[in-house]
């Protein structure tokens, strides 16, 4: 019985450390995502102030 308990703790902890992997893989990723997705982002937005600069100055 002892040697059962053992192994049912030894189970919750491989399932603990591979639920903690997966979480730092999936953060990773998204941190990549970001990373190379940033100039993208940045140059939409400055096409967006660009158009809303035009539409203020073009209505006056």
């Amino acid at each position: 019985m002892n040697e059962e308990a053992q192994t049912k703790d030894k189970f919750w902890f491989y399932v603990g450390g591979t639920v903690l992997a997966l979480l730092v893989t999936i953060a990773m990723v998204k941190q990549s995502e970001t990373e190379k997705f940033a100039p993208i982002k940045q140059q939409l937005e400055e096409e967006a102030a660009q158009m809303n600069i035009r539409v203020l100055s073009g209505g006056e």
